[in-house]
């Protein structure tokens, strides 16, 4: 039988914006039905950025308390058991700020972006070597798996070097996230270079962004991946000029999955691939 696959739900982002799609989930109580639909939909992970009351990103402990709490307690009114993954990306905040919400809130995973990037060619996408450091040593004491996310060739080699230090802890999961202006295209090629430098033991997942969502779940699947990621996050349409709520693009890659003959994990399932620890 082949290996059960892991969806996760990227529910907004740090950049997506109402402007953009009316459907994206901005306040507490959006993001937290979406979880709900989400779940229901089959995503076993729920990847989480929280927004200030202007609707902008934001890394403060506060709104990450209030929003987690919502979700957390949507979830269990529904009696639904879902995994989640809670970002430590911001460039623009302190990395103390970054990482100030893991010990309060004690997710399951973390996001961990293995290095800097020229984001879009707009800005710095800032990941210090310190910080790094600082993350990694963070999640081993709090028992919270990262979610290594590679957007580019040079962080597998970040990621060997902050494996062979200790700041990581293998088996490793990683979240390919492809088709970032700056970062690797998302195409056959990228997946065909990546993949054999994994490092050995390591689940992965896929998602691309924009015009290459649909394209990298299909080549996720033909290549033998632990999950898919989806939502608005990283694609706002369902098809060219027509919009997708975060439901529908789950649904949808429940369907690709089953049609490429896996049967979809279920947050338990996931946390025995992941090797994840459920807190209290």
């Amino acid at each position: 039988m082949a290996k059960k696959l892991i969806i996760t739900a990227a529910l907004c982002g740090a950049g997506t914006t109402k402007a953009q799609t009316q459907h994206v989930p901005i306040t507490p109580e959006e993001i937290a039905a979406d979880a709900v639909a989400c779940a229901k939909a089959g995503a076993a992970v729920i990847h989480i950025h929280v927004r200030d009351e202007n609707g902008k990103n934001t890394m403060e402990t506060e709104k990450f308390v209030e929003v987690v709490g919502k979700v957390r307690k949507a979830l269990a009114d529904e009696n639904l058991d879902t995994i989640l993954n809670l970002t430590t990306s911001g460039s623009a905040f302190s990395e103390e700020l970054r990482l100030a919400h893991l010990p309060v809130l004690k997710p399951e995973m973390c996001s961990y972006d293995p290095g800097s990037m020229n984001w879009a060619n707009s800005y710095v996408f800032l990941n210090t070597p310190a910080f790094l450091e600082k993350l990694g040593t963070k999640c081993q004491e709090l028992e919270i798996k990262p979610e290594i996310e590679i957007f580019d060739a040079g962080m597998i080699g970040n990621v060997e070097y902050y494996l062979k230090k200790g700041f990581l802890k293998a088996p490793l999961h990683c979240q390919f996230v492809l088709d970032v202006p700056g970062g690797m295209p998302g195409n056959l090629e990228t997946l065909a270079y990546l993949l054999p430098k994994l490092p050995a033991g390591s689940t992965w997942s896929v998602t691309g962004i924009g015009k290459a969502h649909v394209p990298m779940m299909l080549a996720g699947l033909a290549a033998g991946c632990d999950g898919l990621r989806v939502g608005l996050e990283d694609n706002v349409f369902w098809e060219k000029g027509v919009y997708a709520t975060n439901e529908q693009l789950v649904e949808r890659a429940v369907a690709y999955g089953k049609m490429a003959g896996r049967e979809i994990a279920t947050a338990q399932e996931a946390r025995q691939i992941l090797g994840l620890k459920k807190h209290q």
